[in-house]
């Protein structure tokens, strides 16, 4: 079984394909961490991914794809896989199709999960993260006991530079723009799941429903 999940970002895509890895066995490929990890390396591709990042720009799609050529390598493909953060262009979503057939395999099932943006847009300039320890807040919903100061290790905690509210509405835009255009190459392909906005526990009864469902 191998799915996608399509959403802006602060979406909830992470949180529900880790849920899905977890509860069918599937491995989790996040490209949008792949790429951030990509951007504190000192080297050429390092360098230019945390460009593009910093300005609230797409990875180009040459880089974007042979990133993801890399992991699925990683990974055995008879088994499935749960994939967010890819694709973010129709020419990618294209290029995924001709790649995972080579590979004998194809994408089962896209779920695209809507949002409001500019509750998006809020929810991601408000994240504030501990470059020591990996543990993230929100300045609104989920702060730390001290202001700037992780629970956890004491450490200063930081707004990253791709989560700064000017990049976030670039960003956001330019994927809402792209997920128009995705959504309906997906839509066409008959394997697009449009799931509405709820919790976390009403997205994914959905998201479980439809993958049940293709059982």
């Amino acid at each position: 079984m191998n799915l996608i999940l399509l959403g802006l970002p602060g979406a909830g895509k992470g949180t529900q394909a880790k849920k899905i890895s977890q509860e069918y066995n599937l491995p989790h490929i996040a490209t949008g961490d792949i790429l951030r990890l990509i951007a504190e390396e000192e080297t050429p591709l390092g360098v230019r991914i945390k460009e593009y990042l910093d300005k609230g720009q797409l990875v180009p799609d040459e880089d974007a794809i042979m990133i993801l050529k890399e992991e699925l390598k990683k990974i055995d493909l008879s088994k499935g896989f749960v994939l967010d953060g890819f694709p973010r262009t129709v020419y990618q979503a294209k290029v995924l199709k001709e790649m995972l057939a080579e590979m004998n395999t194809q994408i089962d099932r896209a779920f695209y999960i809507e949002a409001d943006p500019e509750k998006i847009i809020e929810r991601i300039a408000g994240r504030r993260v501990c470059l020591n320890c990996g543990h993230s807040y929100h300045i609104k919903y989920n702060p730390p006991e001290q202001p700037g100061i992780c629970d956890y290790c004491g450490e200063e905690l930081v707004l990253r530079s791709d989560d700064k509210e000017e990049t976030v509405r670039k960003r956001i835009q330019i994927q809402l723009d792209e997920l128009k255009k995705i959504t309906d190459y997906f839509q066409e392909e008959e394997i697009l799941e449009v799931i509405s906005g709820g919790s976390i526990e009403e997205i994914y009864a959905e998201i479980k429903k439809a993958i049940e469902g293709e059982s």
